[in-house]
């Protein structure tokens, strides 16, 4: 069995066919999207010249995806990219993006958590596959970001607040989000 902490590696043929390793099949840019929205790091290579093309590929699927009515980025974030490859500012948004999707996945995991922990129903049975669906709905919601929904950190909570401060503080968060998720 392959090891999933290792990169799939992905092998692009002179004909431009891509090849699963793993699986000793070829696959397509929507399989790739497939094993990245489960979890999997993608490498893809060119056999030949040994060159890693996983950049030209993510960038064709976002494309892609972007180009299907698809849209997750905003036209001002896309104008913004653009203009960020002209300007000085281009060495701050890689790291500014990167920390923007760090801080997505450890809030969305983290409220899942919370959530878990303040519901009355977390001891039901039939919960567990209840939260597994809507872990499953969220994901797809945010086309594979993460997988799981987040609150306030553990690091804020410092014991003193009562539970109907935190489901308060919460239903905040909640509809602070649907309001962001309105407008794009």
């Amino acid at each position: 069995m392959a090891d999933t902490n290792a990169p799939l590696l992905i092998k692009r043929y002179a004909s431009r066919r891509l090849y699963n390793t793993e699986t000793s099949d070829y696959v397509t840019l929507e399989d790739i999207a497939g094993f990245i929205r489960e979890g999997r790091e993608v490498k893809i290579v060119d056999l030949k010249s040994g060159d890693d093309l996983t950049r030209q590929y993510l960038l064709q699927i976002i494309a892609e995806h972007e180009s299907r009515g698809e849209s997750v980025l905003p036209i001002g974030v896309l104008t913004d990219l653009v203009r960020s490859y002209t300007t000085q500012a281009q060495s701050v948004v890689p790291e500014f993006l990167a920390m923007s999707f760090e801080m997505l996945r450890d809030g969305q995991s983290k409220m899942v958590e919370n959530m878990t922990a303040l519901n009355p129903m977390a001891s039901m049975p039939g919960f567990e596959a209840m939260r597994a669906q809507q872990e499953a709905f969220m994901k797809a919601m945010t086309g594979g970001i993460s997988g799981q929904w987040s609150g306030p950190s553990a690091s804020d909570d410092d014991g003193d607040s009562e539970p109907g401060d935190e489901l308060s503080e919460i239903k905040k968060q909640l509809a602070e989000l649907q309001s962001k998720l309105s407008k794009l």
